[in-house]
């Protein structure tokens, strides 16, 4: 049993380490106070082959392995939750579905755009009423002819579809360049009438709504989408009529791996702010650290820790290795998406008072940590998933 990484694997982990503590950390205060979406830095990671780092090179990506993008991922959320959210989306859940359900001519559209950093990708399936069950999107296709715009059943080439509905906490959402968008061909069929299209923000009938006020992750854009008879050419739809739920759900499954990653690099920030907090920090007489209460806390930071970064690296050798990954990716997501919340608040309590001012970096990571329990399956629909595997 090798646990050790590659040259390339370490050379990857190594090369986005410095880039974000060179480039990215000293803006980090600035970025989340204005809620800046850091877009020059994305594409000067994607210079370095991290927004496109599971594509082959076929379709412009360097066609890395599963276990360097949990590193990439894990280094950029050691730096800044928000970065790799942003990249997370567009690396997994869009680039992913597009290469496997894509066809030629979508993939050379969209693939060599979204590896370089040139356009962003946003997935587009929760709604109001519609998050963890995803059968339950309201949103609407209907297919038209393109000539007059109206809904009639058209073949071959002179269709599009007419899209209608809301999507909500759409990430990337008002920076990206491509849109993949979950919506009912078929709203009879409940999950299985669901399709999904690759929709480009100048569509006709497509507009930017709200912007979410979050308690975390500040300079990543969460958007609403509104789509108003949305006219999307029939070329633009991604697979069969009615795969999209299938698309989705395959989408998150690997997509769970990255949140795990990025749960283990916030966690990580956190003890290592701790640590040199402690060190410090003087009290009665002595540094803090020589205290057995403060001990004790670090010392079950880096045990959590080291748990969660086994489970991701686990799950994401297991989907190098071709095989199934979907327990395996709940129950790093669970774990890692869990233990980071109770590493931040050790966090917290380690600086006392101090960690309560949004002057220091344990604030913000407090607050980026909570939505990670949350989206991408909550820890509830994980544990399912996790039974329903146990129990089959």
């Amino acid at each position: 049993m090798d646990f050790s990484l590659t040259d390339q694997q370490k050379l990857v982990r190594d090369t986005v380490r410095q880039f974000m503590e060179t480039e990215v950390l000293p803006l980090v205060k600035e970025l989340e106070r204005e809620e800046k979406f850091p877009l020059d830095l994305l594409r000067k990671l994607g210079e370095l082959g991290c927004c496109g780092m599971l594509l082959p090179e076929q379709w412009g990506g360097p066609g890395l392995d599963t276990v360097s993008y949990v590193l990439m991922i894990e280094e950029v959320a050691r730096v800044q939750t928000a970065m790799s959210t942003a990249l997370g989306v567009t690396n997994s859940a869009v680039q992913m579905p597009l290469l496997q359900f894509g066809s030629d001519a979508q993939k050379q559209k969209y693939l060599k755009r979204l590896a370089t950093g040139e356009i962003l990708g946003s997935f587009c399936l929760t709604e109001a009423a519609a998050g963890s069950d995803a059968a339950g999107i309201q949103a609407t296709a209907t297919r038209c002819t393109s000539q007059n715009g109206h809904p009639e059943r058209g073949e071959g080439s002179a269709y599009s579809y007419l899209l209608n509905g809301a999507k909500t906490w759409v990430t990337n959402g008002s920076v990206a360049g491509i849109f993949i968008i979950f919506a009912k061909t078929d709203p009879s069929s409940g999950g299985k009438g669901i399709t999904a299209f690759l929709v480009e923000p100048s569509f006709p009938g497509f507009k930017i709504g709200r912007h979410e006020d979050k308690m975390g992750q500040r300079s990543s854009p969460s958007v609403e989408i509104l789509l108003n008879d949305c006219e999307v050419p029939a070329a633009n739809r991604l697979g069969e009529e009615g795969q999209g739920l299938k698309i989705a759900l395959s989408a998150l499954d690997g997509g769970r791996i990255g949140i795990a990653a990025q749960a283990v690099g916030l966690a990580q920030g956190a003890l290592d702010e701790s640590l040199h907090y402690a060190k410090q920090r003087r009290a009665f007489g002595k540094s803090i650290s020589g205290f057995q209460a403060i001990q004790w806390m670090i010392a079950d930071m880096q045990t959590e820790l080291e748990a969660a970064r086994n489970l991701t690296y686990y799950a994401a050798w297991l989907k190098d290795t071709g095989k199934q990954i979907g327990s395996a990716a709940s129950k790093a997501k669970l774990y890692a998406s869990e233990m980071v919340n109770r590493v931040v608040a050790k966090a917290v309590q380690i600086h006392g008072s101090v960690g309560y001012s949004r002057e220091t970096a344990v604030e913000r990571m407090y607050r980026d940590a909570r939505v990670i329990t949350i989206y991408e399956g909550t820890s509830e629909v994980q544990r399912m998933i996790i039974a329903r595997d146990l129990l089959k």
